[in-house]
């Protein structure tokens, strides 16, 4: 079966949608961060987790099945009992230990057949994960092996436990796709892309994201999408703006045994601190002080609260976002953070046309930030509009005021460009835009000039701009009439 997923609201390629649970009788609304919980070491109690706003949370159901008294445990009691958590459970397989140590002593039917006897709602076969940096035969071997997997997870009666197909494929784009388009043949339910963990690690933010749009390309726009492993706050929004809906982290007790404390934009060490800035309960009753002073077991508990706080105010804030329309604009100010960000972002805005696709066409006010605001996918679909216009002419194009010497005259606004008038109180030409505005803006500008030119090769034009740079300048056309309003007032 299918597992049922309703998208309700996109912005970008990320969206707000509602992920049936059968099993457990719920519906989880995405996008949701699903907290690992070891089930050997709980450094939060499970049944605490509703609390922080978790809907549903992740565990190793090849940890359980290798202990032989968790797994008589789980059979007798039920995985919710011996977790202590009464909302959806998913278990992973043990791919990561395969990954991590080369070989585990369970089949793919074994532990699916476990999983679902013990009571998991989201089950996960055992896929091969790949690393990132292995070469492409190896790569295309794993990949086989993964999807002859998901063949057989689709022969083994799972009764109504929805069940994941991975989607691997290591650092090759064409790879991935193809894992995507051979995933989502499948009647398996949701959809992790795996084996980015190394990736995030290593602050390859720009790589992933290729990976997770290639993944999405293959698998198509109505499948739920989970991220493997990547838990931690700062790359949450980047990673939902190219279509991610579920994560899992364990990010936040891990680092909390490092003395690690997370924010959205980084990570800092206890010891370096002098004052928290967040207001969750823990640090709005603690000070970094009270905090070193504490036992460990106190210390890393009341870490990781406030490291699941944070996560999960920042997937709050996130959906709300999309919900206003105004994702990408929180995308680039997390962007802002860290030079590996601005790098990812910049790649998300590679993929805009395929963002554009997924994109709604009215949202809240359009806020330009930077030089990246200008390659984003509403200044991509005014343009393309702007080709499909018909222009009668002379018609004069302007920064300034009209002139009653043309037949005809359209606002021009950076990074849009041609504004006919009855377009001018529609979204996104209603966007808020600095005075000061930089090149890339008047460049793109330039671009929806150049657009509307193409479209209409008979008509006359005549660009009235206020000192534009000499790159958007050398854009336009060669036919179109280019005057100055005056020095320094356009920049």
């Amino acid at each position: 079966m299918t597992a049922p997923f309703e998208i309700r609201q996109q912005d970008a390629a990320g969206r707000i949608g509602e992920l049936a649970v059968p099993r457990a009788d719920r519906t989880v609304e995405t996008p949701a961060l699903l907290p690992v919980v070891n089930p050997h070491y709980r450094t939060i109690d499970p049944d605490r987790l509703s609390a922080f706003g978790v809907q549903m949370l992740i565990t190793n159901s090849y940890i359980i099945y290798q202990d032989e008294d968790l797994r008589e445990r789980a059979r007798s009691e039920g995985l919710h009992e011996l977790i202590g958590f009464d909302g959806p459970i998913m278990t992973d397989s043990g791919s990561f230990q395969l990954a991590e140590y080369g070989d585990i002593s369970v089949t793919t039917e074994e532990i699916l057949e476990f999983q679902a006897e013990m009571g998991s709602d989201i089950a996960t076969p055992v896929d091969i994960p790949t690393h990132p940096d292995a070469d492409r035969e190896t790569v295309e071997s794993d990949l086989a092996e993964t999807e002859r997997r998901l063949a057989i997870a689709e022969s083994v009666d799972t009764g109504d436990m929805l069940v994941t197909a991975p989607v691997q494929g290591g650092t090759f784009p064409d790879l991935r796709e193809q894992a995507g388009a051979n995933a989502a043949a499948t009647d398996l339910d949701v959809f992790p892309v795996g084996a980015v963990v190394p990736l995030l690690n290593n602050y390859r933010y720009a790589e992933a994201v290729d990976l997770l749009a290639a993944a999405k390309r293959g698998l198509g726009p109505s499948r739920p999408v989970h991220l493997f492993g990547a838990g931690h706050p700062m790359t949450f929004a980047l990673m939902v703006a190219m279509g991610a809906d579920l994560f899992d982290s364990a990010a936040y007790a891990l680092f909390a045994r490092d003395e690690r404390y997370l924010t959205v934009r980084g990570t800092k060490h206890l010891e370096d601190i002098e004052e928290f800035s967040c207001t969750c309960p823990v640090c709005a009753e603690h000070d970094p002080a009270t905090l070193r002073d504490a036992d460990e077991t106190t210390r890393t508990r009341l870490l990781a609260e406030h490291n699941l706080h944070v996560s999960m105010a920042e997937m709050r804030r996130i959906r709300e976002a999309i919900r206003e329309g105004s994702l990408l604009e929180l995308v680039e100010s997390r962007a802002h953070a860290h030079p590996s960000l601005l790098d990812g972002y910049r790649t998300l805005l590679d993929h805009v046309e395929q963002l554009e696709r997924a994109d709604r066409a009215s949202k809240s006010t359009f806020f330009y930030l930077s030089e990246d605001s200008a390659r984003r996918p509403e200044v991509r679909r005014h343009h393309d509009r702007l080709g499909r216009l018909d222009a009668e002419g002379p018609l004069l194009l302007t920064e300034g005021q009209s002139d009653d010497g043309y037949e005809d005259s359209w606002r021009i606004k950076p990074p849009f460009g041609p504004v006919p008038p009855a377009l001018s109180t529609t979204y996104p030409l209603t966007a808020e835009v600095p005075e000061r505005m930089d090149d890339s803006g008047y460049v793109a500008a330039a671009r929806g000039v150049k657009r509307l030119v193409e479209a209409n090769p008979e008509t006359k034009f005549v660009v009235a701009q206020f000192d534009w740079p000499r790159e958007a300048i050398e854009t336009l056309p060669a036919r179109v009439t280019v005057e100055d309003l005056g020095s320094g007032m356009g920049r």
